[in-house]
């Protein structure tokens, strides 16, 4: 059965959601300050892209189409960080964590989802998961104290590094 979001939300029915993590070739995170508009926790700093999947669409395509949407960004490559099954401390959505880039480019944040943005590293994201906390998503908040967020950061191949050669 396909319903509009508004609807489904307003029962308890197991539904997919998508977080993504992006990052920029220092290894940071980029963080999207939410909409004021949007209806769970707005104006609250959260993971860099998040959304529902659509009817009939993959977890992966989902993530795609959620940096797309929400940062103007195509990534080229996912990694499936977690999973979380669907219960009521989820609010019945079945979670999966994804992480993406590293990009060069800088996201494009589209003013309908996201008023703000901005890359942090490990000691930034700390600071204000101690001092501001109630200022982030209970998702944000999740990832890092899970240690997902800066664990086997997605790492770009340098241009100027020195290629292997075999030798005997």
């Amino acid at each position: 059965m396909v319903m509009p979001i508004a609807q489904a939300r307003r029962q308890p029915l197991r539904h997919r959601v998508v977080l993504v993590m992006l990052y920029d070739a220092e290894g940071r995170i980029y963080l999207q300050k939410r909409a004021a508009n949007k209806h769970l926790y707005p104006g609250r700093w959260d993971l860099s892209a998040t959304g529902h999947v659509l009817a009939g669409e993959s977890r992966e395509d989902a993530a795609l189409r959620e940096l797309r949407e929400e940062l103007g960004i195509a990534a080229g490559r996912l990694i499936r960080r977690a999973e979380i099954p669907a219960t009521e401390a989820t609010g019945y959505a079945h979670i999966t964590l994804f992480a993406a880039g590293p990009v060069g480019e800088a996201p494009q944040p589209n003013p309908d989802e996201v008023a703000d943005g901005m890359f942090v590293d490990a000691d930034e994201l700390g600071a204000l998961l101690e001092h501001f906390r109630e200022m982030l998503t209970p998702a944000l908040v999740w990832a890092t104290e899970r240690g997902d967020v800066f664990r086997d950061i997605p790492c770009p191949v340098r241009p100027d590094a020195p290629e292997l050669s075999e030798q005997s």
